[in-house]
């Protein structure tokens, strides 16, 4: 029993002090309160308010890299291999956008793209009987850039488009009541035009050989066809006269076969355009018109190859 009045005894004496200590102000030189918290994981740094503070790691590898601190010499500065990017979002996952072509860079290249199709007596389940066209285009669009920013450009490029469909001869037979044929049709086309584009490249590692880039264009031009054919067996030429502008995005890939000279390929996928036609008959005026639209799509024939050099 007295052990037990002892135990109570010092309890008693040792409460208000447990009190008076919680009731004490926390210093000054504590860490405020919303700060970075650890999650179940050491690996993985969450914020209590995401806005204004760091990106959530979503993986281990966020956390550290062995080209972080790496350096390379661009001229007389050193500068570090992995560029730096904002933060857009609210994730980290671990994807860095590698020096591929540094500042200063004047880029020399020529794409270029060409299609063909060709067939003869062809026959499409009895119906479409002596099918023969050709059908060929190709444009070739060189181009001057300058890079104002490691792995960004803007410059220059000049297109030059031509096209040609000669339509001999073509029997569509449906049945007896259904008939009809085409011969000695022929289509042309070709255009000129130059564009301002800006191109951003992102590094696919700290080797300077892979990268994809995004390309935008913007491009006036002007144009003219010609469109020949038989009505009620009298020759008929139609001619057209085109102003055209345009604004493109084309996505693509860049690989570096040698140090200063890269191979590049893109895809046109998306695109506005406006065009003004004027049209003549046999040399009588048709009229004129204005069109615009929006393409949103992969298109096999607008697929181009090139080639740069890098000084």
């Amino acid at each position: 029993m007295k052990k037990i009045a002892t135990l109570i005894a010092v309890l008693m004496v040792m409460l208000p002090v447990v009190t008076a200590s919680a009731r004490t102000p926390i210093a000054d030189t504590q860490a405020p309160r919303y700060d970075k918290v650890k999650d179940f994981s050491n690996n993985f740094i969450i914020n209590e308010n995401i806005l204004g503070h760091d990106k959530i790691k979503l993986d281990s590898l966020s956390d550290s890299s062995p080209y972080l601190d790496e350096k390379v010499i661009i001229g007389n500065d050193t500068v570090s291999i992995i560029l730096p990017d904002k933060n857009y979002g609210r994730y980290d996952r671990g994807l860095f956008n590698f020096l591929i072509i540094p500042k200063g860079q004047w880029s020399f290249g020529v794409t270029a793209s060409y299609g063909e199709f060709d067939t003869d007596d062809v026959e499409v389940l009895s119906i479409l009987k002596n099918f023969d066209i050709k059908v060929k285009t190709y444009s070739l669009k060189p181009s001057i850039s300058y890079f104002f920013r490691s792995n960004q450009s803007i410059g220059i490029k000049f297109n030059y488009t031509h096209s040609a469909i000669d339509l001999n001869n073509m029997t569509f037979d449906f049945d007896d009541d259904l008939n009809f044929s085409l011969h000695d049709v022929s289509y042309y086309y070709q255009s000129y035009s130059a564009s301002i584009n800006y191109r951003n490249y992102i590094g696919l590692g700290p080797e300077k050989r892979f990268a994809i880039f995004n390309e935008v264009d913007l491009g006036f031009g002007s144009g003219s066809s010609r469109f020949r054919r038989l009505y009620n067996d009298e020759p008929r030429d139609t001619r057209t006269n085109l102003t055209m502008a345009s604004l493109n995005f084309s996505p693509g890939l860049c690989v570096f076969i040698m140090d200063y000279i890269s191979f590049n390929v893109s895809f046109g996928v998306f695109g506005l355009n406006m065009t003004h036609e004027k049209q003549t008959t046999n040399g009588h005026p048709d009229g004129s018109r204005f069109s615009s639209g929006a393409n949103f799509k992969f298109n096999i024939f607008n697929i181009n190859f090139g080639m740069a050099v890098h000084i």
